[in-house]
């Protein structure tokens, strides 16, 4: 009945991989459960302790790697954050220039710099973000093809 032990700690690991969603936990639910299995073919406890880090391990160590790869070609992780911002239109509240503005971005108000040396977007322009700095979007001119696809998503007010 000590393999049970193994298998609930297995379980435990498992459940707690569905939150962090890294397959860390999940390579240690696996040591666990080779010990489980040792356990149940009549290992000793000492022989159980050593099987479980080293099946953990060799899992980390060779599986882990492979199931992210092909988990990230499989499916794209979403940008989240700031990141998700870039290349993403905005309206001009305030004059936009290589020193600073403001600009209205996905509903919020943003401080703003122009990517172009000298280049002053007026209130009301539509601009596109190429990265953000801080808490600071860097814009340049909207591309006549991204304007009409982010016209009603971007939170501006109506003109």
């Amino acid at each position: 009945m000590e393999w049970l032990w193994w298998v609930a700690a297995a379980l435990v690991l498992g459940v707690a991989e569905m939150l962090s969603l890294s397959l860390f936990l999940l390579m240690l639910a696996g040591g666990a459960l080779a010990a489980g299995v040792a356990s149940a073919l009549g290992a000793s406890p000492a022989v159980q302790f050593v099987i479980a880090p080293v099946v953990a391990l060799a899992l980390v160590v060779g599986l882990r790697p492979w199931l992210l790869r092909h988990l990230r070609e499989r499916v794209p992780l979403p940008e989240t954050n700031a990141g998700a911002l870039v290349g993403r239109g905005a309206v001009v509240v305030s004059a936009v220039s290589d020193v600073g503005g403001r600009i209205k971005l996905n509903g919020e108000v943003w401080s703003a710099r122009a990517s172009t040396e000298g280049r002053i977007y007026p209130t009301g322009a539509e601009v596109m973000v190429e990265r953000i700095e801080g808490a600071t979007a860097i814009v340049r001119d909207q591309s006549p093809t991204a304007s009409s696809a982010t016209e009603d998503t971007r939170g501006a007010a109506p003109r």
